[in-house]
């Protein structure tokens, strides 16, 4: 049976996210493998948490890879083979479970993200992982699965099949399953982990320094505003827009803040952009950075 559309999604105002993955939608258990230096000068193996990556990666003097080999360092956050399930969605399911069962409590990104799938925003995922964007993408559906209610994925789809209406017409609504309506969502959002093979391919030549995370990221920022303009021509749409976007890592945090300020804008005049800075747990839904110029905050 078919959702009936909700036709007021259409005098909703134009509000998009890109949200980090890792301590900010979900509390994943994928370790990164390090070695520790001790007081004797020995090394021994030593798992961290992305949290706690985030304030010592650049302590290079008690921290190192693995052989020097960072690869070897992040190999719970690559996909590997073709038909096992990816560590990804294993461990993006063990933290759903604990959530669920209280166990662990709400990252500070979770319940925007819920109701940014529930009322149909476009949004990315743009994280330091390696993963295919399919990988990332049907982590998101693991999640929709998984997280929502019954009652909730019912709002989802008719929210979403107000959208087709509006902008692509009753007939189009109408010949569409609501499997086939999710998919074309999903299909509209972006998935950047952008130390994958498959970022660096689109990145290349286009991003000055592909060694430094922080430009990545600025990077897959810029191609997803890049692509709601795209849409938002093609809707014809005239109405304001606001981009949020949260991190768990202050430095991801700061080369933002910059970025916003003297590069998006200056090009992307028309946005308001809301930062959120969710490295600290004492904040629950992050904690608001105060920058002067077009930044303004607050999910």
């Amino acid at each position: 049976m078919k959702q009936n559309a909700n036709l007021s999604v259409a005098d909703r105002d134009l509000k998009y996210y890109i949200f980090d993955w890792d301590d900010n939608i979900l509390h994943m258990p994928t370790h990164i493998h390090l070695e520790r230096k001790l007081q004797d000068g020995s090394w021994v193996p030593h798992l961290v948490s992305t949290s706690l990556f985030a304030v010592i990666r650049n302590d290079h003097v008690n921290y190192r890879p693995p052989e020097g080999d960072w690869s070897k360092a992040f190999r719970e956050f690559r996909d590997f083979g073709s038909t096992d399930e990816s560590t990804f969605l294993k461990d993006a399911g063990t933290a759903i479970d604990a959530l669920l069962k209280g166990e662990t409590a709400p990252p500070p990104s979770f319940n925007t993200f819920k109701n940014s799938l529930i009322e149909g925003r476009i949004f990315a995922i743009v994280t330091a992982r390696g993963h295919r964007s399919e990988t990332l993408k049907r982590g998101v559906e693991l999640f929709i699965d998984r997280v929502l209610t019954l009652e909730e994925r019912a709002a989802m789809i008719s929210n979403l099949r107000g959208y087709v209406v509006s902008f692509d017409g009753p007939l189009v609504n109408d010949a569409m399953t609501d499997r086939q309506i999710l998919d074309y969502y999903l299909s509209l959002n972006k998935y950047h982990a952008v130390t994958s093979p498959q970022f660096e391919q689109l990145a290349e030549g286009k991003v000055p320094d592909l060694n430094q995370s922080e430009a990545r990221k600025q990077f897959a920022i810029r191609d997803f505003l890049e692509h709601l303009f795209k849409i938002i021509e093609r809707l014809g749409v005239h109405k304001p827009i606001s981009v949020g976007f949260s991190d768990d890592d202050p430095a991801n945090v700061r080369a933002v803040e910059e970025y916003i300020r003297f590069e998006l804008a200056q090009r992307f005049p028309s946005v308001r952009f809301v930062v959120y800075d969710t490295s600290d747990a004492a904040f629950t839904t992050g904690r608001k950075v105060v920058v002067a110029g077009q930044l303004e905050f607050g999910f």
